[in-house]
Formats: structure tokens, C-alpha cells, sequence
């Protein structure tokens, strides 16, 4: 079983061996790390290269805002869950993509949910000779305030618009600020293909292929009356990936 390597970084002693306390609860957790503000914790963070840090957001100095956003530059960045007194900070937890974001005092069953969340980022699948860790890669969108984490398989398509990547469902449409190119990257162990430079179609939801013009085609997918274009670059490798 792999350890989950977490750091902890709140400046309240009384909040960090709370959480320290609820964690070691869990077998799979390993504390490789404490820090009690956001400048001693970049230094732990930097040295030991945790999967994910549990941060508090008001802290003199260094936020835990500005703190994550500092991690943005990491080879590896770590996964980041906020720990709060302050419900405001979720839209802006989201701008930073953060995992999840629980309020203090802690609860031990939103805790869990928060594990789960983890886990399912961080599956390990063990074979004879090596550990592979394997991602979700689920989405985590804004929506009305709260935060949706939308699975691979609900997607239909992804397009740019202007400064948004807009993402479809059958039944839905979220926008995201992240690049299309960056999702491109999160989604590049699911059926995704990218038609266009503007579009990402889910290729298990395609439905037709039609002909446009000048060797371009056309596509259309489950639940939507919208043709997506396929650029004629992408056509043969597309039939190929779509075709027995």
C-alpha cells in the first residue's frame, strides 16, 4: 500500500494537532512534514516533496493563498486541500485548484470525504515488479459557489472561448480558466481527442462523422445538435481511433 505523504501548515498550534491528530487516524497517512506559516512551510514543501498539504489560509505574512500559489511553480505540485475557519475562500481555493476546502472545527466525516477525494487522485495499482500511481483526473469546476468534480466519462466535449474553456455535458455546461491545453494533459489517459485547435471531444460520446468541405468533417456527439468541427489534419487519425 502506498503512503500518502501529507504536510500540515496552519500558525495556530491548538488547529495543526488537531488535524495532525484526525490524520494519523489514517493508515495510509504519513506526516512527513509541519510548519506553523507559510515561509517555513515552502522550505519543508521544496525539501521533502509531499502528495498533498493540508494548508490554513489566514496566516501572517505568507497566506496560505499566496502559499499555494508559490507551489503552482513545483515540478511536482502537491495536491491542496484548504483548512479554514472562513467560508468565503472557496471560490477563490477553486482559482488555485484546490482538491477540497474543510472547516474548521474539523469534522471528522467531511475529513473522510476529503480522504476519499485523495485517494481517488492518488489510486495505487501494485504489479509484481513496480507501483504505478494512477490519477483520476476528474475536473473540479465552479458552480454557483460550490465546487463540482466532474468525471471523464460525463464530458461530451471541451472548447475555448475568448479567455474560458467552456465544458459540456449532456445535460450542463461549467467554464474554467484553466488552459484547454493543460485539461488536454489531465485527460490524456481517457478517450479524449483533440478535433481542433479549440475543441477536445470525448471520442465514446461521438455519434456521427460528416463530411464538410475541403477534406474538414464534422462531428457530432450524444445529447448535443451542435456539429464540432474536425480540422482535416486530424481526420485520419480520428477514423482511426474511432473505427474497428
Amino acid at each position: 500500500m502506498k503512503r500518502i505523504r501529507v504536510v500540515v501548515v496552519d500558525d495556530e498550534p491548538y488547529s495543526r494537532d488537531e488535524i495532525l491528530f484526525l490524520l494519523g487516524k489514517y493508515q495510509e497517512v504519513e506526516i512527513i512534514g509541519e510548519a506553523d506559516s507559510g515561509e517555513k512551510a515552502l522550505g519543508v514543501i521544496m525539501r521533502k516533496s509531499p502528495d498533498v498539504v493540508f494548508i490554513d489560509i489566514e496566516m501572517p505574512q505568507m497566506s496560505g493563498m499566496e502559499l499555494a500559489h508559490s507551489l503552482k511553480s513545483m515540478k511536482k505540485v502537491p495536491l491542496i486541500v484548504f483548512a479554514t475557519a472562513y467560508p468565503d475562500y472557496a471560490a477563490k481555493a477553486f482559482r488555485v485548484q484546490a482538491l477540497d476546502y474543510i472547516l474548521k472545527p474539523f469534522d471528522e466525516e467531511q475529513l473522510e470525504e476529503t480522504m476519499l477525494l485523495i485517494k481517488d487522485r492518488l489510486i495505487v495499482k501494485e504489479t509484481p515488479n513496480e507501483k504505478i500511481v494512477v490519477s483520476s483526473a476528474r475536473l473540479a469546476v465552479e458552480d454557483e459557489g460550490k465546487i463540482v468534480y466532474l468525471s471523464p466519462n460525463e464530458i461530451t466535449y471541451l472548447f475555448r472561448e475568448e479567455r474560458e474553456t467552456m465544458i459540456r455535458t449532456t445535460d450542463s455546461q461549467y467554464s474554467m480558466k484553466m488552459p484547454l491545453k493543460d485539461i488536454e494533459m489531465k485527460l490524456k489517459n481517457h478517450p479524449f481527442f483533440r478535433t481542433h485547435k479549440s475543441y477536445l471531444v470525448n471520442i465514446d460520446r461521438i455519434e456521427e462523422l460528416i463530411p464538410w468541405f475541403n477534406g474538414a468533417y464534422q462531428v457530432k456527439v450524444e445529447g448535443s445538435t451542435e456539429e464540432i468541427p474536425v480540422s482535416r489534419n486530424y481526420v485520419k487519425a480520428l477514423r482511426e481511433r474511432l473505427e474497428l
